[in-house]
């Protein structure tokens, strides 16, 4: 594809919960072939306390993590990128939002764990459930040669991927 990071935008409706996760672990397996973004199309304005307490536990520095809207990606001076990923769950009835422009586009819908009622280890279980289906998908993307595939061998793949367990 190019000789620059592949460049991965990971979308929600809040940007507080699952599409930061999923920023962080592509950021984290990912090092030195991903680039990873989230953002919202009505962004929450914090990360959610749960996202941020996983985030600690797993030892990723969270100063970095905010919720934004993707109207950051979208502009004249926005970075490339290459593929924006979904990660709402149109099951649960939510409004799943639309990336306009040329990169590639996924879905790996999963349900949001900021849904989730209760007391902290309730959320947090939530939370680490939501880890390991997006940590299931961000490996099956990395064990592929996706710098080097065509862009409709590359969204057969990732339509796969949005299928793995979890998937909503």
């Amino acid at each position: 594809m190019t000789d620059r990071p592949f460049s991965v935008l990971v979308l929600c409706t809040g940007n507080s919960a699952r599409s930061i996760l999923g920023e962080a672990i592509l950021a984290q397996l990912g090092r030195g072939r991903i680039i990873a973004h989230s953002a919202g199309s009505r962004p929450k304005g914090v990360p959610h306390p749960g996202a941020l307490r996983l985030l600690a536990r797993k030892g990723i520095d969270t100063a970095a993590f905010r919720s934004k809207s993707w109207d950051e990606f979208t502009g004249p001076c926005a970075p490339v990128i290459d593929l924006a990923i979904t990660v709402c769950g149109n099951a649960a009835g939510e409004a799943c939002p639309v990336f306009m422009g040329a990169p590639l586009k996924a879905h790996w819908g999963l349900p949001d764990p900021a849904d989730v009622q209760g007391d902290d280890a309730a959320v947090d279980a939530a939370f680490e459930q939501t880890w390991r289906w997006l940590d299931l998908r961000a490996r099956a993307l990395l064990a592929l040669p996706f710098e080097t595939m065509g862009r409709n061998e590359l969204a057969e793949h990732l339509a796969r991927i949005g299928q793995m367990e979890g998937a909503v």
